[in-house]
């Protein structure tokens, strides 16, 4: 068990899951995934299923009708599982704060082991919320 957790943290698989809102932190959050800044360097690949993260990155506020999703998506990753907020939006629901539909802040309804925040945060400050979660791992 010691390998494999060991090659996981060498290789971390992401998902995002944008929730809505503005989608400026995911323009964020794909501008990672460029030549120009390239977390690929890292090891870090982008997967599209929740079976195969490790790491689960959520941009956006938490809505109503996106929350029973969110959870099933946290419930389906393998363990062990980190997620990143990133943006102000999921830490403190950010300008969508009083609206009727948005029911709290991330960290209210599943575990977050890192915050990288901004409006929108900038792609060194969401690489350094990664690497910072990947130092948690050991």
């Amino acid at each position: 068990m010691g390998l494999v957790r060991y090659l996981r943290r060498k290789s971390p698989w992401l998902l995002h899951f944008d929730t809505g809102g503005c989608n400026g932190c995911s323009f964020e959050v794909v501008a990672t995934l460029t030549p120009r800044y390239d977390i690929e360097r890292f090891g870090m690949l982008t997967r599209g299923t929740p079976r195969h993260a490790d790491i689960l990155v959520v941009t956006g506020p938490i809505t109503r009708q996106c929350l029973p999703r969110l959870i099933r998506i946290y419930e389906q990753m393998p363990e062990p599982k980190m997620v990143i907020a990133v943006g102000s939006c999921p830490i403190t629901n950010g300008v969508f704060d009083s609206c009727y539909n948005v029911v709290g802040p991330l960290d209210k309804h599943i575990p977050v082991d890192a915050y990288v925040p901004g409006c929108p945060p900038r792609p060194e400050a969401i690489i350094h919320g990664l690497l910072a979660t990947l130092k948690r791992w050991k």
